[in-house]
């Protein structure tokens, strides 16, 4: 609501305004002013104002307008500018009657069509003008000289004011395409993130499997025994409750993978286009970390459509590490190469590396170098994540690094990155 009177109170503003810049194409008494283009673009981008309000507002305003700068600079009298301005209104009016019943804002993906209209409505509306002011004051005839000029004058203005509005309609198109790219994104990597958390649900599924299977047997030796009393029943306890939370598991397991198994998602994409994915996401958390971080991306050879929660939730962990170990400033590349029927991921960065005595131990679950600002580690998942999934689908997954940059090279076969049920 606020929205539209502060368009309506510009319209009132601007189009007065705009009316006082005249020209004279035909060296003649016929005055062109720029108050209609700006009325016919206010009608056009307004769309959620009433163009009748429009119209009487607006006519009104211009009417007011050039009375006041009539009667107080150009010393006219009061009647004279009465009988001089006031059919400006009825123009307005007229105008915006006409916009309103050939539903102009209808048609916005009809461009020819508003044009043609637009010059329509402001030949009716003009005429309509002349012919009150002809009648009101001056009994002047409407010549067929003035009819021609007029339609020129139409045509002129309505298209010029057709192409603004379309440079206006083009620009809002990209914003809108760019923010549906940006929401895509966020909606690829929050899927990944749940596939990436589907697998260790389903790990702890099956721990939780086997605890209750281990703690089941523990059950029966001790109620066997001769001091199984309060032994057996608490660890008949720790049973039920490892049973539930592998219950409370396979529901979660069951919402998440029903999610990300959605028909509505794309689930295959041309690498290049997930690889810049991954870096603009990643380039947006160097950023909300204070780093300087510039990021590269090289693809080679030829490649199907890979799965692409597959992709994200291997290399946009290690991405993340690398902006992680980078201090201030640095770089991170991927490169993306197919080796006969595998596919490379290299991510390369030229962070603080890694210590030679945590090499063996780096892919080792629970490992972690990261703590929070209270001292609390990490949970110390990813890379022991990536390890493990790599080598579920038939890859694997290496560190090379030297004194310049750390690089982490997974290989993965492509027929498992292609193939849905494999995944």
């Amino acid at each position: 609501m606020k929205e539209r009177i502060w368009i309506l109170l510009l319209m009132m503003i601007a189009v007065p305004l705009a009316g006082e810049f005249k020209f004279y194409p035909f060296d003649d008494t016929f005055r062109v002013s720029l108050g209609t283009p700006a009325f016919f673009l206010f009608l056009l981008w307004g769309r959620g104002i009433h163009p009748n309000i429009a119209g009487m507002l607006t006519g009104m305003s211009v009417f007011v307008f050039r009375f006041l700068l009539a009667v107080g600079i150009r010393d006219i009298s009061v009647e004279e500018a009465m009988y001089l301005h006031f059919p400006a209104f009825f123009y307005y009016v007229i105008y915006a009657l006409l916009f309103h019943w050939t539903k102009m804002n209808e048609r916005h993906d009809q461009p020819f069509m508003i044009g043609f209209l637009g010059v329509g409505i402001e030949i009716i509306a003009s005429l309509s003008e002349m012919v009150f002011r002809s009648l009101l004051a001056y009994n002047q005839d409407i010549s067929l000289l003035a009819i021609e000029q007029l339609v020129i004058i139409a045509f002129i203005r309505s298209f010029f004011v057709l192409g603004f509005f379309n440079i206006f309609k083009l620009r809002e198109a990209k914003l809108a395409e760019e923010e549906q790219r940006m929401q895509k994104e966020k909606m690829l990597l929050f899927i990944s993130n749940l596939y990436e958390e589907s697998v260790h649900l389903k790990k702890t599924m099956q721990n939780a499997e086997e605890i209750t299977r281990m703690c089941y047997d523990f059950y029966r030796r001790l109620k066997s025994g001769e001091e199984g009393g309060r032994d057996a029943q608490t660890a008949l306890q720790i049973a039920g409750l490892v049973h539930e939370i592998k219950k409370d598991n396979q529901r979660i397991y069951a919402g998440v993978s029903e999610l990300i198994s959605s028909e509505n998602m794309q689930d295959y994409m041309n690498i290049k286009q997930l690889g810049n994915i991954m870096l603009v996401s990643n380039r947006r958390y160097a950023e909300s970390l204070g780093k300087d971080v510039s990021f590269t991306l090289h693809v080679n050879g030829d490649h199907p459509p890979y799965h692409v929660f597959m992709v994200l939730s291997i290399i946009n962990n290690l991405l993340t590490n690398a902006v992680e170990a980078i201090r201030e400033e640095g770089y991170v590349s991927l490169h993306i190469k197919r080796k006969n029927q595998f596919v490379e991921f290299s991510v390369s960065d030229n962070g603080s590396g890694i210590p030679p005595r945590l090499k063996e131990i780096i892919f080792t679950e629970g490992f972690t170098t990261k703590f929070d600002v209270f001292g609390n580690p990490s949970t110390g998942i990813g890379l022991s994540y990536v390890k493990h999934t790599v080598e579920k689908w038939g890859g694997h997954i290496m560190l090379m690094d030297n004194d310049i940059e750390t690089v982490f090279i997974v290989r993965i076969p492509i027929e498992a990155m292609i193939e849905k049920g494999l995944v």
